[in-house]
């Protein structure tokens, strides 16, 4: 009896061993699970919507309307259709005025609204650009309040090359640049080259900073080198710091510049020449013209040709508003016809190459806008445009090693510029280095 019943119980060991065995390889899952198993899965929260943020400004509760203003129209118009009094308007035009005042809003200029989400579409900001650098924001919730700010500008090196096919100015801006680098340009290479004998087939190279906010351009900054290759003969530009001032030397370390500005507006051009007889538009009679005339729009700015102190800066009824220039004790250059000239232009006021000093208009015996430029040496007017200038300083020894290493840097930045491939020869010239007049 004891046999048989030990023989049944190792017969149901073994069958639930069989039965554990066959559960573990079909991967069974008994019915009976306990509570943990059989509790739901939570769905996964959406993510959060990402709310804009405008002029550092959250508008989670705030709707955007941009805008630009329009001729002739005020800000009281503006913010009027969102709900804010005159009375409110005359409280931020009080609080504005030591920032950045309400008057001061001109048309074409882009505005942004950010008003409540309700009927009323009670605006909470006004925000103003009066620049692609600033913006103002006029907060118009409790007491009000108004800031300025400046977005940040960020300097981004460029090259840019092509070939001649037509004027210099044409196939600069076809190749991507702007007036104002044709303008840069022209001034480096004024003294060097006959800007009017440029030919068909002659190749410029440029490297340029650009000035940008957000991405945009907005200006440009220095034109850090230059390459021209006229007849085959290669000139380069490279702008080099020499002691306190950043000059333009060629390939030898001679400066491209005189110490002079060839003219006095840029890429402008010359209507009457300086001559012993010339018969006066307005006076009807022959008499010496000694002046160059350049022919320019009302406004166009007028620079100094170089360093100097203002001698005279005033009135007379032939030569309307003008400036008198003292440069050194050899040369002396005046600015006639103004429409009125710069800030600060008053006897003593000293000056520097390039710097604005009045604007292009028709006052005194003149016809119409232009700009007459005079030019003594020595006590004694002479043709601006004919009289030999001495030039700017070349490399100083001192600073000829460094010079040797920017040079070298911009030189490998045009070969790769070639549009072919080929290896440019460096540092071509047909030409002799200059030698620096004293």
């Amino acid at each position: 009896m004891f046999k048989r019943t030990k023989g049944l119980v190792l017969l149901i060991a073994l069958s639930l061993f069989l039965v554990v065995t066959a559960a573990q390889t079909l991967d069974f899952k008994p019915a009976y699970t306990s509570l943990e198993a059989k509790k739901p899965v939570k769905p996964e929260k959406p993510a959060p919507v990402a709310v804009p943020v405008v002029y550092g400004i959250s508008t989670d509760s705030l709707e955007i309307v941009d805008g630009e203003v329009e001729r002739g129209q005020t800000v009281s118009e503006i913010l009027t259709k969102y709900n804010i009094s005159p009375t409110t308007i005359s409280e931020l035009a009080q609080k504005s005025k030591e920032v950045f005042s309400l008057r001061r809003i001109n048309s074409g200029r882009n505005y942004t609204i950010l008003h409540l989400r309700d009927s009323a579409q009670t605006a909470q900001y006004f925000i103003y650009e009066p620049s692609e650098v600033e913006y103002v924001i006029y907060d118009l919730r409790g007491e009000l309040a108004v800031t300025k700010e400046t977005r940040q500008i960020d300097t981004v090196t460029r090259t840019l090359s092509g070939e001649i096919k037509s004027s210099l100015f044409e196939s600069m801006v076809e190749a991507g640049g702007s007036p104002q680098l044709v303008n840069m340009f022209a001034d480096i290479y004024a003294w060097r080259l006959d800007l009017n004998r440029i030919q068909p087939g002659d190749k410029f190279k440029l490297i340029y900073e650009e000035q940008e906010v957000n991405g945009r351009r907005i200006g440009f900054g220095k034109l850090k080198a230059a390459f021209f290759e006229h007849e085959g003969d290669s000139i380069y530009a490279i702008a080099f710091e020499q002691g306190n001032s950043t000059g333009y030397f060629d390939q030898h370390g001679n400066s491209l510049k005189k110490a002079f500005l060839r003219e006095p507006l840029e890429y402008s051009r010359v209507s009457s020449r300086f001559t012993s007889r010339r018969f006066h538009p307005v006076q009807k009679r022959y008499k010496p013209h000694l002046g160059t005339d350049f022919a320019a729009r009302r406004g166009t700015p007028i620079r100094t040709v170089g360093d100097g102190v203002v001698q005279e800066a005033g009135y007379t009824s032939g030569n309307g508003y003008y400036v008198k220039i003292k440069h050194n004790k050899t040369y002396t250059t005046q600015y006639l016809h103004m429409t009125k000239y710069a800030k600060g232009m008053r006897p003593g006021a000293r000056v520097k190459q390039g710097q604005t000093i009045g604007y292009v208009g028709s006052t005194g015996l003149a016809t119409g806008p232009h700009l007459c430029y005079r030019f003594w040496k020595n006590g004694r007017q002479v043709d601006a445009l004919r009289v030999k200038l001495p030039s700017a300083d070349p490399i100083a020894k001192k600073h000829k090693e460094a010079f040797a290493a920017v040079k070298n840097e911009v030189v490998q930045t045009f070969i790769a510029l070639n549009e072919n491939g080929a290896t440019q020869p460096l540092l071509a010239s047909k030409k002799a280095p200059e030698k620096s007049e004293g």
